[in-house]
């Protein structure tokens, strides 16, 4: 099951539902980021999954060459969320593949959500975490964001 289409599908319906007083119906997993286009100005509203600790949001892209938004944040920039019925403002940076950063973030999330592995080109195992191969081919298939909110 391909979840990138069918959310795309869906994102209409869930951005209004993150919006209204029915958020917390969808809020503890999905956000709101607004993506201003570096280049065109253009501003975008995207339902992302995320995950938070403290002051830090992490969001993780599934079949990021078929998605730009998150390029966004090549460089650190500021960015703007809707996060559980209140808008947050902070600083989102993308997350080099290549750095134990990245490994760390995907390896923590598959440990929780094994399942995601799947919408990464993986069959992720508990047992025994995020393999040296199955790690590049996550960096080859996703990428990471990091957002630290004001």
């Amino acid at each position: 099951m391909n979840y990138d289409r069918i959310m795309t599908r869906l994102n209409p319906a869930i951005v209004w539902i993150l919006r209204s007083p029915l958020h917390p119906l969808l809020s503890p997993g999905l956000m709101l980021i607004m993506v201003t286009g570096r280049r065109t100005g253009r501003r975008y509203t995207i339902p992302v999954g995320y995950q938070r600790h403290g002051d830090e949001i992490t969001v993780l892209i599934s079949k990021a060459r078929r998605k730009r938004w998150w390029r966004n944040y090549l460089e650190p920039r500021p960015v703007e969320l809707h996060v559980r019925g209140r808008v947050l403002h902070g600083e989102a940076r993308v997350v080099p593949g290549s750095s134990e950063e990245f490994r760390a973030a995907m390896d923590a999330t598959f440990r929780r959500l094994p399942f995601m592995g799947r919408q990464f080109g993986i069959a992720y195992d508990r047992h025994t975490g995020l393999s040296d191969d199955q790690w590049h081919t996550v960096a080859g298939e996703g990428a990471v964001v990091k957002i630290v909110v004001d």
